[in-house]
């Protein structure tokens, strides 16, 4: 079992006041609130020290936990004992979390339930996916539809795990507490650990026949058309969540959400920096020297775009407003001039610029 200093996780003193360990917690859960810190081991480390002000910032278990060490703490108290949402709620509210949410999101993993009979709810899966968009829809925001496998409660059981009308029957393994309790005596100390039963899952019964329709899951995979709206101006490899888009929860547990990463696909021809859209234009040298039109590609179609007399290679003309739009503000498009230099040259050609030359030597 792997030992946790809950003193060392919150920075405390093993003398620290309750007010010096509500302070240090609320330090921490700010740094590493897991909507505010996107570094991958911000919500463990959120739950972490969570764990430990859950112990430290009540007496009795603190009391507990000085005496017997965490083992004592994890033998004594259930899940649901040792995190209570009381000392919590007033914290993350005043933070201006959404305090339901971020319980059920983070605590999940602890939250088993012991009862006998009625199956406990659990929370769906999270899922995870990729849409692909345009660089037009990515400047100016979409809506697209995505294909995503996910299960839902099965139709046939409808959703208990068990066979039409066969209903549920008391573990055999747990006897209909949903635990199991392991003890061990070591001199005078009797230790017992209790864990919940891996063949209910906790619930303390099983079903009297597998659904075959699920195997006793009590879900199927389902395909669904999801739309997903893609807001302007974002930025390849950016995520975007849908709640209540994920699995859907067991035993009439709250489903899980979908989390969607968006990938734009390369342009054929422009590039995005910033919100500036930027387009390489190859131009002749008769036409740099005397000026002209082109025709150059935008997100908005193709648009006519004046060279003026005497542009050189490498002078940018910017078209205002034609870049990505976004709630910051609006980019424009930068069309970057390339003088291009013919490789071949027929007689004539090499004849005509020969003689520019030389024009151009004698002024």
């Amino acid at each position: 079992m792997r030992r946790k200093d809950y003193y060392r996780i919150l920075g405390v003193d093993r003398n620290a006041t309750q007010e010096e360990i509500k302070r240090a917690f609320r330090r921490l859960a700010l740094k590493y609130h897991p909507d505010r810190n996107k570094s991958p081991d911000a919500e463990e480390r959120f739950k972490e020290i969570s764990e430990a002000y859950a112990v430290l910032s009540d007496p009795e278990k603190r009391r507990q936990y000085d005496l017997f060490g965490y083992e004592g703490i994890q033998t004594r108290y259930s899940p649901e004992d040792l995190f209570n949402r009381t000392i919590f709620r007033d914290i993350f509210t005043e933070f201006g979390f959404d305090f339901d949410d971020l319980f059920n999101r983070l605590f999940r993993d602890f939250a088993v339930t012991f009862q006998r009979g009625a199956p406990t709810p659990e929370r769906g899966r999270d899922l995870e996916t990729e849409v692909e968009v345009t660089l037009e829809q990515a400047a100016y925001g979409a809506e697209v539809e995505i294909d995503v496998p996910r299960m839902r409660r099965c139709p046939r059981c409808r959703g208990s795990g068990a066979e039409p009308d066969r209903g549920m029957v008391t573990c055999p393994s747990c006897g209909g507490t949903g635990r199991i309790e392991e003890r061990r005596i070591s001199g005078f100390t009797q230790m017992i650990r209790i864990t919940a039963c891996s063949r209910c899952g906790g619930r303390g019964v099983i079903p009297a026949e597998p659904c075959k329709g699920c195997g006793g899951l009590g879900l199927v995979e389902r395909r669904a058309r999801i739309r997903v709206r893609i807001p302007p101006g974002i930025e390849d490899g950016s995520s975007l969540v849908l709640r209540g888009e994920g699995d859907e929860g067991r035993y009439g547990g709250p489903p899980g959400d979908l989390f969607i990463t968006v990938r734009v696909k390369p342009h054929p021809q422009l590039e995005r920096r910033g919100l500036d859209i930027i387009y390489e234009a190859e131009v002749s040298f008769p036409k740099a020297a005397l000026g002209g039109e082109i025709k150059v590609p935008t997100l908005r179609g193709e648009r006519s775009v004046r060279i003026p007399p005497g542009t050189e290679s490498g002078a940018v003309i910017r078209l205002r407003g034609l870049g990505v739009r976004s709630p910051y503000g609006v980019g424009d498009q930068l069309v970057k001039i390339k003088i291009r230099v013919p490789k071949v040259l027929t007689p004539r050609q090499r004849e005509l610029i020969e003689e520019l030359a030389r024009v151009l030597d004698e002024g």
